[in-house]
């Protein structure tokens, strides 16, 4: 008798195993919606959660910028990459990116990047081509042109192509002194 209970659980146990397993392997996941993106006739389309193998992107991406490595900026960016800056200034393109921090990096004392917070998104405006987003708050420390230390709070919109970066609009507030 214990032998036929002991066969039976067993073969309920691998029942379940193997249903479990078919399960995860077997059936597409599905998207988690965190949101809506509006075209331009104002139609609602998905916002999903992004990947966040980008994320380590950018904390390399910020890294470089750390350690001055215009060489690795340069191979994350993409050739048509754009910069919408703060002051309403817009960087178009690798070359002219690079021109933009070689010359900041010269003028400014030390600017560094500390990435507070990540978050991924992909979404369709159009309802056919999928974006990759990454929103990120960074805190940014250099020394301005009459030699204060200035701290200021920054969000980046990322948007990716594949694994390079294509555009990043900046939005910026000097940090609180608390």
């Amino acid at each position: 008798m214990k032998m036929y209970w002991f066969m039976a659980l067993s073969l309920l146990l691998l029942t379940t195993t193997v249903q479990a397993g078919h399960h995860e392997a077997g059936e597409a996941k599905e998207e988690t919606v965190i949101g809506t993106v509006f075209s331009d006739d104002g139609a609602a389309n998905p916002l999903v959660a992004g990947d966040t193998a980008l994320q380590q992107i950018w904390v390399d991406y910020i890294q470089a910028h750390n350690d001055r490595d215009l060489e690795k900026i340069a191979a994350i960016n993409a050739e048509d990459w754009a910069g919408y800056l703060p002051d309403g200034n817009i960087v178009k393109g690798n070359d002219a990116h690079i021109e933009f921090l070689d010359a900041w990096f010269k003028s400014s004392d030390n600017p560094s990047w500390e990435v507070k917070w990540m978050v991924t998104n992909s979404g369709s405006s159009n309802g056919e081509a999928i974006e990759h987003w990454l929103t990120t708050g960074n805190d940014i420390t250099f020394t301005d042109a009459e030699g204060n230390e200035v701290k200021e709070n920054h969000v980046h919109d990322v948007q990716f192509v594949g694994n390079q970066i294509k555009r990043i609009n900046v939005y910026s507030r000097p940090a609180s002194e608390e």
